[in-house]
């Protein structure tokens, strides 16, 4: 058994990610040490193993939760299609050196973006996450986001981070007042209408992992100014208890 710290200086993962990871539900330690340590065994390390290879592909944490929790879920199987898509990005990127390097040699003679082109290896990693893909939630958002430009899909994220930036100036009031109250309904309007239904429980669960650091709280505070994300938790608590 290893210590979230010998965990950490053996991948590179830092603890703060590791507890993170243990917050959403990812990756859950093996055990505890007494004094309330985690500890990770040789199967947890495989997982993480998995979970990084992911990473390593660019796959949101979400999909790979979505994928690592589903039923139907097969570790040789992920393994295969994970050496697929690094065999793909391989090949993406070997394209660009010898583009690049074409440029350097002979400079720029025609408007050629062929090496650019990513659509084989997202086909494939669509294809990969659609045979995971289980929740009625998870399916509703792959529906929802089909043929969604990247520009819409940014769009789409800043309209999210605009309701977080709204919390953001009233983040010094109480939790529970009638304002951040209608900015969480606000919220929660947003997920259903663009991406998938938001029941209170999976909000509920988004709050937990708004404040939990990592990516969500970093993006969230930078948006509405430090403690948003916090803020951002305590009132969906207060309205999913309410409601």
């Amino acid at each position: 058994m290893m210590t979230v710290n010998d965990v950490s200086k053996l991948t590179g993962v830092s603890v703060r990610t590791l507890q993170y990871y243990d917050q959403i539900g990812l990756l859950k330690p093996t055990g505890y040490t007494e004094a309330g340590y985690r500890l990770y065994n040789d199967t947890a390390l495989e997982t993480l193993q998995q979970i990084l290879l992911f990473r390593e592909l660019e796959f949101p944490l979400k999909d790979i939760k979505t994928i690592m929790t589903a039923s139907n879920y097969d570790r040789h199987k992920a393994l295969e299609q994970q050496i697929t898509l690094l065999t793909l990005k391989k090949e993406h990127l070997e394209n660009l050196i010898t583009f690049a390097r074409g440029i350097k040699t002979i400079g720029v003679k025609n408007m050629d973006f062929s090496a650019f082109d990513k659509s084989k290896l997202d086909d494939y990693a669509k294809q990969a996450k659609a045979q995971w893909g289980h929740t009625d939630a998870y399916k509703e958002y792959e529906e929802k986001s089909k043929g969604r430009t990247a520009v819409k899909e940014n769009a789409l994220g800043a309209g999210m981070m605009q309701i977080f930036a709204e919390l953001g100036q009233i983040r010094t009031t109480s939790p529970g007042s009638p304002e951040a109250q209608g900015l969480v309904k606000k919220l929660q309007n947003y997920i259903t209408e663009h991406f998938y239904h938001c029941t209170n429980e999976i909000l509920a669960s988004l709050g937990q992992m708004y404040a939990c650091g990592g990516e969500f709280t970093e993006n969230i505070d930078k948006a509405g100014g430090e403690g948003t994300a916090q803020f951002a938790a305590d009132a969906i608590r207060e309205y999913c208890k309410l409601i």
